[in-house]
């Protein structure tokens, strides 16, 4: 599945990606995380887990409820979500503020112990990630997944990982600057690809 990339021109007359000048919060979003560098641990963590609810809704829907999945998630620490019991369980499905999905509530807890077994392995999820990146050219076409997040899918799965599909990992990709899906023209690309340049040269050997 592909489609077309574009730039629109906002009312601020810069040019972005098409989808990051629909709403505020894109802009925002656009505008200042998506595409750029990541090596935060808590920051991966909770990317994985917020595209793994996002399945089946749009990015829109999780990013307007993301602070309030920070909070019921204890910031997306993984020592701590690794913790959660049943009390947790039930007080998650009781947070209006969250999508109330019970098998998404338990795979990020899940989630969570495989994510200190990936830092326990490679010393971050940073190292486990970053050595994956890809510097190419501006996207003429959006793919749903490349073979590169097929195969951390699989990678990932094997290690117990859930709601962790190729589609899901490539969105994880553009997200945190894995790729740079930023068009030809967005203004924002030329910074996005310095920042995640950075990251990369600490992390993009991976275990150190």
């Amino acid at each position: 599945m592909t489609a077309v990339m574009n730039v629109v021109v906002g009312e601020d007359r810069r040019e972005r990606c098409s989808w990051g000048a629909s709403t505020p919060d894109y802009i925002a979003y656009h505008d200042t995380e998506w595409g750029f560098g990541v090596a935060d641990d808590h920051r991966l963590f909770e990317k994985l887990c917020l595209e793994g609810f996002q399945s089946g809704l749009s990015w829109l829907t999780i990013l307007r409820k993301r602070e309030n999945f920070r909070a019921a998630f204890a910031g997306f620490d993984p020592l701590v979500v690794a913790d959660f019991d049943e009390t947790d369980v039930d007080r998650l499905l009781g947070d209006a503020g969250i999508v109330r999905h019970q098998g998404k509530i338990r795979s990020t807890i899940n989630n969570a112990s495989r994510a200190l077994e990936l830092i326990d392995e490679f010393g971050s999820i940073a190292n486990y990630m970053w050595p994956h990146a890809t510097f190419d050219g501006p996207p003429t076409e959006f793919h749903a997944l490349t073979p590169t997040s097929t195969a951390i899918s699989k990678d990932l799965k094997k290690r117990g990982w859930s709601f962790v599909g190729p589609t899901t990992v490539y969105a994880f990709m553009q997200a945190m600057g894995l790729v740079n899906d930023h068009v030809d023209g967005c203004w924002v690309r030329q910074r996005s690809e310095q920042a995640r340049r950075k990251v990369y040269k600490v992390h993009g050997k991976g275990k150190r």
